[in-house]
C-alpha cells in the first residue's frame, strides 16, 4: 500500500475501534443488566453472571459491528472533507475509484473479523453459553438456597427460607403448591435438608404442617407430620432449557451434514440453511456499508454546511438494505433452493456504491444529461 493508503487506512481502523467499543459497551451493558437480574433473582453468585456475561460478547460485537464500521467511515470520511484533504488528493489528480481503494481494504479487514466470529467464536459460545444456562436451569439446589427472599422457582411454586446455617440446616421452611387445578398445597417445617438420591434432589422437611385447600369445597386439611419429603425434581420445567440449534455449530460442521443437524435440533433445512449463508453474506455487506458511506459522502463534495444530507441519504439505503434482508430471510426459510438470495442485499449495496463513485468521477457528464 502506498503512504497515502496506509494514511486513510490508519484513520479508518482508529475509529472503527472507537465506534465499536463504545457501541459494544453500551449493548452488552444492556444485555447485562437483565441477565444480571434473571441470574441474581435465582440465587446464582457474581462468578455465573461474569461467566456467562463474557459468553455474550461475541454476539454483542457481531451484531455492532457492521454499524461500527458505517460510523466509522462516515466520520473519518467526514472529516477529510472538512479539512480539504479530500479536496487535495482529488486535485492532485486520485479519482474517486483511487481515493475508494483504502476504504475496500478496510472493509475486507472488517470482514475478515466480522467472518471469524460468525464461522466460529459465536457458534463455540453460544453452545458453551447454552450448556452453562442448561446446567444453571437443572441446578435447583442453587435457586433454592436463598435466605430471607419469596422465591418462584416454577409457576406456581413459592419458596421461603427464613435462615441458612452454616451446617446446611434450612430453618423455617415454608412451601406453597399452586399448580394443581382446584386446590393448593402448603407446607411449613421449623428445620429442612436438601439431598441428593438416586431419583433426584429432595427436600425433607422436618417438624412440620401441611396444608390442603380445596377451592370447589372451600375446605382446609392439616396435616402434622414428623418429617416429610418433599421431590424438588419437579420444579425443573424442561421447555425453560436451552434447546440445541444449528447456531452452535462452527459452519464446516454444517455444511454437508445439513440433514443429521437438522434430526439433532429439529430445526429445518431452510432455516438452517438460511443461518448457514447468512454467515457470509454479512461479511460481504460490512464490506458494501463502508463503500455507500465513503461513496455518498463524496457526491457531496467541499461544502462548509457539512454533508449531513448525504449522511442521512446513506443511513436510509442501509435500512432499505437491513429491510431487504429480512423480507428475504423467510422465503429460504420455506425453500432452501432460494439460498442465492441471500446475497441480494450485498450485491445491491456493491452497485449503489459503485453507481455512487460513478456519479463522483462523472459530474459533468450527469449534469449534461439531466439537463438534456
Amino acid at each position: 500500500m502506498s503512504r497515502f493508503d496506509r494514511y486513510i487506512l490508519s484513520q479508518f481502523l482508529t475509529l472503527f475501534g472507537f465506534f465499536a467499543l463504545i457501541l459494544v459497551s453500551v449493548y452488552w451493558v444492556n444485555r447485562a443488566v437483565s441477565l444480571f437480574d434473571q441470574l441474581i433473582a435465582s440465587g446464582q453468585n457474581v462468578s455465573v453472571f461474569l461467566e456467562l456475561s463474557v459468553l455474550t460478547l461475541p454476539n454483542v460485537i457481531r451484531l455492532v459491528l457492521p454499524i461500527a464500521v458505517f460510523a466509522g467511515t462516515v466520520y473519518v470520511t467526514n472529516r477529510l472533507s472538512s479539512e480539504s484533504e479530500l479536496t487535495v488528493m482529488q486535485a492532485t489528480g486520485f479519482s474517486p475509484w483511487r481515493l475508494a481503494r483504502p476504504v475496500a481494504i478496510f472493509g475486507m479487514i472488517t470482514a475478515l473479523m466480522l467472518s471469524a466470529l460468525t464461522h466460529f467464536l459465536v457458534p463455540t459460545s453460544n453452545s458453551e453459553l447454552s450448556k452453562r444456562q442448561k446446567e444453571i436451569t437443572e441446578n435447583v439446589t442453587a435457586r433454592l438456597l436463598t435466605e430471607g427472599t419469596f422465591l418462584h422457582p416454577a409457576d406456581g411454586i413459592t419458596f421461603y427460607i427464613r435462615e441458612i446455617t452454616p451446617n446446611g440446616v434450612l430453618k423455617d421452611v415454608f412451601l406453597a403448591d399452586h399448580r394443581s387445578e382446584g386446590r393448593s398445597t402448603s407446607y411449613t417445617a421449623s428445620d429442612a435438608y436438601l439431598v441428593q438420591d438416586e431419583t433426584g434432589p429432595k427436600l425433607v422437611m422436618v417438624d412440620g404442617l401441611a396444608q390442603l385447600h380445596r377451592h370447589d369445597t372451600d375446605t382446609l386439611m392439616t396435616t402434622n407430620f414428623a418429617d416429610f419429603s418433599y421431590d424438588i425434581s419437579s420444579l425443573i420445567d424442561p421447555e425453560t432449557a436451552p434447546r440445541a440449534s444449528a447456531k452452535h455449530f462452527p459452519s464446516w460442521d454444517i455444511i454437508g451434514n445439513m440433514d443429521a443437524i437438522s434430526e439433532q435440533t429439529g430445526e429445518s433445512i431452510g432455516s438452517i440453511t438460511e443461518d448457514l449463508h447468512d454467515r457470509f453474506a454479512m461479511p460481504l455487506s460490512t464490506i458494501s456499508f463502508a463503500l455507500i458511506g465513503f461513496a455518498m459522502l463524496l457526491t457531496g463534495g467541499f461544502s462548509r454546511f457539512g454533508v449531513w444530507r448525504q449522511i442521512i441519504a446513506a443511513f436510509m439505503i442501509l435500512v432499505v438494505l437491513e429491510a431487504l434482508k429480512n423480507a428475504i430471510a423467510d422465503p429460504v426459510r420455506s425453500n432452501p433452493d432460494l439460498w442465492p438470495i441471500m446475497y441480494l442485499p450485498s450485491a445491491l449495496g456493491f452497485l449503489i456504491a459503485c453507481g455512487l463513485l460513478y456519479f463522483s468521477a462523472n459530474p459533468v457528464r450527469w449534469h449534461r444529461r439531466v439537463t438534456t
